[in-house]
């Protein structure tokens, strides 16, 4: 593609920049400042021609193409195997169920905990601060 082509900019694109090289030509500047202007607050805009070229757009349909494919025949063996062993199905789901109540009750209990131990920890870290800032000042106090 040859410096000053065109051809990348989507039809909306190609409107604003005429649009914004009209209204620059209202308020005085030459046809190529205007032009410039008007391409380079485009760009800065979108980021440059917005318009894909064809080959990458027909690349991306195959692969949306074989996207579908695959997920429709995981989605019919899943069935297959749902069919299959409803009861393990079950019994999975419970044994599931169990653990994670169990986990919830541990981790609900650990939280309080921490929180108990940074409070006793920026307390005891409060009392270090005013015990130095009460030595300081006592100190302060002997020197003068």
């Amino acid at each position: 593609m040859p410096r000053g082509d065109k051809s990348s900019y989507t039809d909306k694109q190609k409107r604003q920049a005429e649009h914004i090289e009209e209204s620059e030509k209202e308020q005085g500047r030459s046809d190529g400042a205007a032009a410039r202007i008007a391409w380079a607050t485009v760009n800065k805009q979108d980021g440059g021609g917005k318009k894909k070229p064809a080959k990458k757009a027909a690349k991306k349909a195959a692969k949306k193409a074989t996207k579908k494919v695959a997920k429709k025949a995981t989605k019919k063996t899943a069935k297959k195997a749902a069919k299959k062993a409803p009861a393990k199905k079950a019994a999975k789901k419970a044994t599931k169920k169990a653990a994670k109540s169990s986990t919830r009750k541990t981790t609900k209990k650990a939280p309080a905990k921490k929180t108990a131990t940074k409070k006793a920890a920026t307390k005891k870290s409060a009392k270090k601060a005013t015990k130095k800032t009460a030595a300081k000042k006592t100190a302060k106090k002997r020197t003068r």
